[in-house]
């Protein structure tokens, strides 16, 4: 895998939060978000709980706001969409700055907006204080489907080298005169891509052949495995926010 196979999300720093086992991180973002999801959306004082365990965590691992809010811009067209709600909603309507706004409308646009936000912060905060190739060793310890993190594996292994052989074939394009830039030169792109599909299954068959001839049985050996598993303290430790989130979703769930 190389030497980490950090991407553009990684924020390298030295914070607890940071060395973590990324199987204790990949749990309590899945059951932190499950307690937001689960959330009634008439508890508004208990996503506030939830933005400020984000806040502690972001803290924790030296992640700044600005950092978080321009990533979570992912999300804007769903906050579009749960804008337009209240004009498009039914049922009971409510005036607002001299609008007639669908109640139903308000609590569904309120409902996507506060629980996609706090699912993208956390998705963020996962990504920030987790290379790559930790999150795919985070979800084979997990005991996800061997065959999902084999094809991630790979893909993130050859990633770079068919980005470099697409660069080297566009080099070569354009050494021959080809200009993508206009539309008779399609065809040419087309071919290429078409070429670098080609070469990339070929390698992957001469690749997969050289692992079967090393002894590979379709898992990675134990060298890639990294250190050993997580232990009681660091589960303890990164259960915190899941279990006060859960305790939150739970006492909105019996208030409300």
């Amino acid at each position: 895998m190389g030497a980490g196979h950090a991407h553009v999300l990684y924020r390298e720093r030295d914070s607890p939060v940071h060395r973590l086992p990324p199987e204790v991180k990949i749990a309590a973002m899945v059951l932190f978000t499950l307690a937001v999801v689960a959330t009634p959306r008439e508890a508004f004082w208990a996503f506030g709980g939830y933005a400020l365990l984000v806040a502690v965590v972001a803290a924790l691992a030296r992640v700044g706001a600005r950092w978080l809010l321009l990533r979570a811009t992912i999300e804007l067209p769903f906050v579009l969409f749960a804008f337009a709600l209240p004009f498009l909603g039914a049922g009971e309507r409510v005036g607002l700055a001299g609008l007639q706004l669908s109640v139903d409308g308000l609590y569904g646009g309120w409902n996507i907006l506060a629980k996609g936000t706090l699912g993208v912060l956390a998705s963020l905060l996962l990504a920030a204080t987790t290379t790559t190739r930790d999150l795919i060793l985070g979800l084979d310890r997990l005991r996800c489907p061997q065959v999902l993190t084999q094809i991630a594996t790979f893909m993130l292994r050859y990633l770079d080298v068919l980005v470099s052989e697409a660069r080297r074939m566009r080099v070569a394009r354009l050494s021959r005169g080809d200009d993508p830039r206009f539309l008779w030169q399609l065809r040419g792109f087309a071919a290429g891509v078409g070429a670098l599909f080609l070469r990339a299954f070929e390698r992957g068959e001469r690749v997969y052949l050289a692992m079967l001839s090393r002894g590979y049985a379709g898992r990675m050996p134990a060298v890639w495995q990294g250190a050993g598993a997580a232990t009681a303290a660091q589960w303890a430790a990164a259960a915190v926010v899941p279990v006060v989130a859960v305790a939150i979703a739970a006492t909105a769930l019996v208030l409300t």
